[in-house]
């Protein structure tokens, strides 16, 4: 509740400044987009990177290499499973309302 409301705030106050908007990593539920749609409106157009498993694990490993983040591969196997499972729903609500652009 207290994103959804941020993104509200942030909307509402350039709504004259602005075409629109492009939230990132949002919503990442299917409760989420519900609540979106009910508290602020339904979005134009939703889009998806799509990429596999492999392409985003391999890109997670580089960045822990280059950086101070840690994981391990196991980690991030987890996280992509994690990510994966939460967003299938919410790909699947977008794709039938037509709003959804996938992206490889």
């Amino acid at each position: 509740g207290i994103v959804l409301e941020l993104l509200k705030e942030a909307m509402v106050s350039k709504l004259g400044d602005t075409k629109g908007f492009l939230i990132d990593g949002y919503p990442r539920e299917l409760k989420e987009a519900e609540e979106f749609e009910s508290k602020i409106g339904e979005p134009k157009l939703v889009f998806c990177l799509d990429c596999s498993a492999e392409t985003m694990s391999s890109r997670l490993l580089m960045r822990n290499e280059s950086s101070q983040h840690s994981g391990n591969a196991e980690t991030i196997s987890e996280g992509i499973e994690s990510y994966y499972q939460a967003s299938k729903p919410v790909i699947a609500y977008y794709e039938r309302k037509t709003q959804l652009c996938k992206v490889n």
